[in-house]
Order: structure tokens, then sequence, then C-alpha cells
């Protein structure tokens, strides 16, 4: 791997594996929210609405959803409120245990999703151009296989 002017050298290639999927997984992450920052949400909060999306109208708990999520170190009671605040999902206080909040998506929830679709799945095929449908099977059954 190259760094610059340096050619990096790994001790295992399962070192040089690793570092390439990280690098990997961040530039997918910022190119995710590249595309996001124009509708106002980052891909933690995309996430969120496409669990809540998910719930097809039921009602979650937080920690239901933060079990969901990509990126299990999120602040999930944040990212709700942001949602929120921009009428994306709604926070209602459990009747049976009022300690308990469950979290709904909005009609404008679900319209932002409905309107990224088209959009994130364009992102989504650009992001894998260089590989071929059979090598993107391949890459998703290793992933796979990692997290085994």
């Amino acid at each position: 791997m190259v760094s610059g002017d340096k050619i990096i050298r790994f001790p295992t290639p399962f070192h040089k594996a690793g570092l390439s999927l990280m690098l990997t997984a961040n530039l997918l992450t910022e190119r995710v929210n590249t595309v996001l920052k124009p509708y106002g949400i980052s891909e933690q909060q995309y996430n969120v609405l496409r669990v809540l999306e998910g719930q097809r109208g039921n009602p979650i708990n937080l920690r239901s959803i933060q079990e969901r999520m990509i990126y299990k170190m999120s602040n999930t009671t944040r990212l709700v409120e942001k949602l929120k605040q921009k009428g994306l999902v709604e926070r209602v206080i459990c009747e049976d245990n009022r300690r308990m909040v469950e979290i709904t998506i909005t009609n404008g929830g679900i319209e932002l999703l409905k309107y990224l679709a088209p959009i994130m799945k364009v992102h989504i095929i650009s992001s894998f151009e260089n590989l071929k449908a059979k090598e993107a099977n391949q890459l998703t059954a290793l992933l796979e296989k990692i997290r085994e």
C-alpha cells in the first residue's frame, strides 16, 4: 500500500486487508454524508430513519434503535432529538411505562426517505462502479464471513 511517497509494509496480509477495509468504510461514509448534507441529515440520522421506516408505523424504543444502528456507539438520543427538531420523527412517552420513550417516523420522514431512495441508489451504484455484480457478491460474501 502506498501512503504519500512511502510504501507501507504490513506484517501479514490480514493487517493490509484490515486497514484497507477501514479506509474503504471511511471513504464510503464520507461519500454518503456528502450526498445527504444538502438534505440536512447525516449518515447516522439516515440510518435512524431507515430503522424507523422498517418498523412500518410501529413505535420503537431508543435501545432497539441503538441495537439496529450500523455504528453501535452512536448517541441515539441526540440523533433522535435532532430528527425530532426537523419534524422527521416523533417521541411519545409510553402509557404503560412512563420512563420509556417510543419513537416513530413522521410523514415528513417517510417522504424524505422516498425522495432520497433514487438518489441513494445512484450513489451506491456509482460507489461500486469499478466492480462487476459477481465481484460485488463475492465482496459481500467475504465481508459476511469476517463478521461471523
